[in-house]
């Protein structure tokens, strides 16, 4: 590998590390926010409530594998030296904003397996919960553009 392809690289790995901790936040603010302490919805809200317990159980794990994977894969690129903490940046409000937008189009639109709150209208809840992923994604290209210039730890030593 050429030395001007390893930033880019360290830039790629730093930024999907970060993206995957950034969609277990997410899912996580989501889980313990909206499922738990405001009991809007359930992940899958088309059974009983048993298995709306257990879809919400089973996202709870996806959420955990994600952060610990995450955090596992930052670890190793800062071990190395190959850490580009803006890309690292980038990549969170890009992982945020994917689970967001996933969430907004796809759970509740798409597949309808639950929606943000029931017995209300839902356009504004609609429109929160994408213009939120919208701004996360926003956030995280705008990092990302700024981050293309930035090089690991290790190299800028």
């Amino acid at each position: 590998m050429t030395a001007d392809l390893a930033p880019t690289s360290a830039r790629r790995r730093s930024a999907g590390a970060a993206a995957l901790v950034g969609a277990g936040v997410m899912a996580a603010v989501d889980e313990i926010v909206f499922h738990q302490v405001l009991a809007w919805h359930h992940f899958y809200d088309r059974g009983t409530p048993d298995v709306a317990l257990l879809s919400d159980g089973l996202l709870h794990a996806a959420e955990l594998v994600a952060l610990v994977a995450g955090f596992f894969l930052l670890a190793d690129l800062r071990r190395r030296g190959a850490l580009v903490v803006p890309a690292a940046w980038s990549g969170f409000f890009l992982g945020a904003g994917g689970f967001q937008l996933v969430d907004a189009l796809v759970d509740h639109k798409l597949l309808r397996v639950h929606q943000i709150r029931y017995g209300v209208d839902l356009l504004p809840y609609d429109l929160a919960w994408t213009a939120s992923a919208v701004l996360l994604l926003g956030i995280g290209a705008v990092l990302w553009r700024r981050a293309r210039r930035a090089v690991p730890a290790r190299a800028a030593a």
